[in-house]
């Protein structure tokens, strides 16, 4: 075994040993996060089931519209931006309904209104400066994009009972519920989500999660209805609808 004594290491050798361990913790310093966040590519799923609280003698029968998304948080943010995709997807106007009542998109994304109604309808929001598709008869369709996350009520200027939503988001990890509350999102990379659970009769409920390569299972979020009361919107014009139920026809 041959040892060097302090000091009889050349210059040339100290600069590079120096080099290398610099090297080397860079190495460290930039494998280690990536291997703990999921780049290497490991994903895994989130599932669970929502329950909604409701006063005493009401049943909950619209479990279906929960949706449930995840947002990247700390290092997941800064290391991975989800990429989204933009869609095309149809709400139908039937039966002075919104049909479906709740829809999910990612920010980019088209959505067409066609009306299967034999009498005339019309669709607004206010959101994020709204949009407005003006009155159109059976067999008609209008569409509008929406480029900025958010939840987008959706009205009609003749029906005032008709209420939808367009949730907007900039993640492509998202669900809706099924019809008894259960949910899963598959293929999450590995990392730290801040998982929002969202009706539109309760408040929503942000729960920050860490999803390992494999699955965080049988998560149980229960929502709170119970203060939640219908208020009838305006027109598109900020008014009172004309008549007591407002249909014209």
């Amino acid at each position: 075994m041959t040892y060097i004594r302090k000091g009889c290491v050349s210059g040339s050798m100290d600069r590079i040993l120096r080099m290398t361990r610099a090297s080397a913790a860079l190495a460290v310093g930039l494998v280690t996060p990536a291997l703990a966040q999921g780049v290497s590519g490991a994903t895994g799923s989130v599932s669970g089931q929502v329950t909604i609280k409701e006063r005493p003698g009401d049943t909950t029968e619209d479990l279906g519209n929960v949706v449930v998304y995840l947002e990247p948080t700390g290092a997941s943010a800064r290391l991975r931006q989800p990429s989204t995709a933009a869609v095309n997807t149809v709400i139908t106007l039937h039966g002075r309904q919104f049909q479906p009542r709740v829809r999910v998109v990612t920010t980019g994304s088209t959505v067409q209104f066609p009306n299967d109604d034999p009498f005339s309808h019309n669709v607004f929001s206010k959101m994020n400066g709204g949009f407005d598709t003006q009155v159109y008869g059976r067999g008609k369709t209008r569409e509008n994009q929406f480029f900025d996350a958010g939840v987008y009520p959706l009205y009609c200027n003749i029906h005032p009972r008709m209420t939808g939503f367009v949730v907007t988001l900039a993640t492509p990890y998202y669900t809706q519920a099924a019809s008894d509350g259960r949910f899963v999102i598959e293929k999450v990379p590995a990392g730290t989500y801040r998982m929002h659970v969202w009706h539109d009769r309760a408040s929503e409920k942000p729960l920050d999660i860490v999803i390992p390569s494999t699955a965080v299972s049988n998560m149980r979020v229960e929502l709170d209805a119970t203060g939640y009361k219908y208020t009838q919107h305006k027109n598109k014009f900020g008014q009172d609808y004309t008549s007591a139920s407002g249909d014209r026809y």
